[in-house]
C-alpha cells in the first residue's frame, strides 16, 4: 500500500485529493497546524480513514521528524497562506509559509529520504501582468501580489532542488479552481454563498470588486486527479492545469444569481475596498501539456460549477433553517 502525506488536508484541495488517493488504495496522512479550535469539517466524512499529524511549515525540524515518520511514498505540497487580498496585509508571513514553506519541505525530503516523490501547488497567479494569452508552462511570470510572489518562489525552489539533487519533484501550475468546499473569503464562495443569503431573505445586497477580472475556472475535484496523475509519470515535469476557457466575474455572478431566479442588477454592489492594489485582469491556461501526457482533461464545465456552488449554499442555509 502506497503512503502519501498531504500538508494542508483540511483545504479544499486537500479533502478532495485525499478521497482520490483514498480511492486509489492509498493509505493517506496529512500534516495539520496545533490549533485551539481545529477546523476538519471538509474531511469530516473521512476522517477515520486517514491519520493526522501536527506539523508546521514554520518549523523546519517538525517537518523532518513528520516525514521520517511518516515515510511516505509521495508528498503533496498544498499548504499555504492561499488568499491573495491578506499577502497585502500579511506580505512577511505570506513568504514565510507560501515560499520559504516549500524551500523546508524540500530540505526535509533531501535530508530523510530522495526518492520521495513530491507535488507542489503552484498557481495561475504566478503569471500576474499575462505576458502571453493563453499561459503556458514557458510563459514568462509577472506576480502582481505578495501572494503571487510567493508561489513564483515556491515553484523555482521545486525546480531548483529537482535539478540540483535529482528529485522527483513537480509543480502544477493550477488556475482558479472551486467547489462548494471553497472558504467563504473567496470570490466565487463569497458569490454563492450571497446568493443564497439573499434568496433565503438574510442579506439585501452582495458588495463587489472588479467584475471585468478575467478567470480560468474549473472544479477543484478534477484538478487533484492531475496532481496525482503528475506524480505516477516515469520523469518529473511541471504542467499547466487549467480549462483552456476565462469568464469574467460578472458572468460568474449573472450565472449564480439567475440559478436563484433573482436579477443580479438588483442586489451587486461595486466596493472599491474590494479592489486590488495592483489587479491581475486577464488568466486563461493552455493546459495542452497535461492533456497529452497525463492524458487529463477537466470535466465539470463552467456553468455547472456556478450551479453546483449555489445549490450547495442554497441546501446549507436550508439545513440550518431547519427547513
Amino acid at each position: 500500500m502506497k503512503k502519501a502525506l498531504i500538508t494542508g488536508i483540511t483545504g479544499q484541495d486537500g479533502s478532495y485529493l485525499a478521497e482520490h488517493l483514498l480511492e486509489k488504495g492509498y493509505a493517506v496522512h496529512g500534516m495539520v497546524r496545533r490549533s485551539s479550535s481545529e477546523n476538519f469539517d471538509r474531511i469530516r466524512h473521512i476522517q477515520d480513514q486517514i491519520e493526522l499529524h501536527q506539523g508546521d511549515l514554520l518549523d523546519q525540524l517538525s517537518i523532518i521528524e513528520l516525514v521520517k515518520e511518516v515515510n511516505p511514498d509521495e508528498i503533496y505540497n498544498l499548504a499555504a497562506q492561499s488568499f491573495v487580498p491578506t499577502s497585502w496585509n500579511q506580505p512577511v508571513l505570506t513568504g514565510e509559509y507560501t515560499a520559504l514553506g516549500v524551500t523546508r519541505m524540500m530540505e526535509a525530503i533531501r535530508v530523510v529520504d530522495r526518492s520521495i516523490k513530491f507535488y507542489q501547488a503552484s498557481s495561475s497567479e504566478m503569471y500576474g501582468k499575462v505576458r502571453a494569452v493563453p499561459q503556458n508552462e514557458d510563459t514568462p511570470f509577472y506576480p502582481r501580489s505578495p501572494y503571487g510572489v510567493a508561489k513564483a518562489y515556491g515553484h523555482f525552489i521545486t525546480v531548483n532542488y529537482r535539478e540540483s539533487y535529482d528529485l522527483f519533484a513537480c509543480s502544477g501550475i493550477l488556475f482558479n479552481h472551486e467547489s462548494p468546499r471553497r472558504g467563504l473569503e473567496f470570490v466565487t464562495r463569497k458569490i454563492s454563498y450571497g446568493v443564497a443569503r439573499i434568496k433565503n431573505g438574510l442579506a439585501k445586497e452582495l458588495r463587489m470588486g472588479n467584475l471585468d477580472a478575467r478567470r480560468d475556472w474549473g472544479f477543484a475535484g478534477d484538478y487533484v486527479q492531475a496532481m496525482y496523475l503528475m506524480l505516477q509519470q516515469s520523469q518529473p515535469d511541471d504542467y499547466v492545469v487549467a480549462t483552456n476557457e476565462t469568464h469574467t466575474v460578472r458572468e460568474f455572478v449573472e450565472i449564480a444569481f439567475g440559478h436563484a431566479g433573482l436579477n443580479w442588477q438588483d442586489y451587486v454592489v461595486v466596493d472599491p475596498k474590494f479592489i486590488r492594489p495592483a489587479e491581475v485582469d486577464l488568466l486563461i491556461g493552455d493546459s495542452t501539456k497535461a492533456r497529452k501526457t497525463l492524458n487529463w482533461e477537466p470535466k465539470v464545465k463552467f456553468e455547472q460549477l456556478v450551479t453546483m456552488m449555489v445549490d450547495a449554499d442554497l441546501n446549507l442555509l436550508t439545513k440550518r433553517n431547519g427547513q
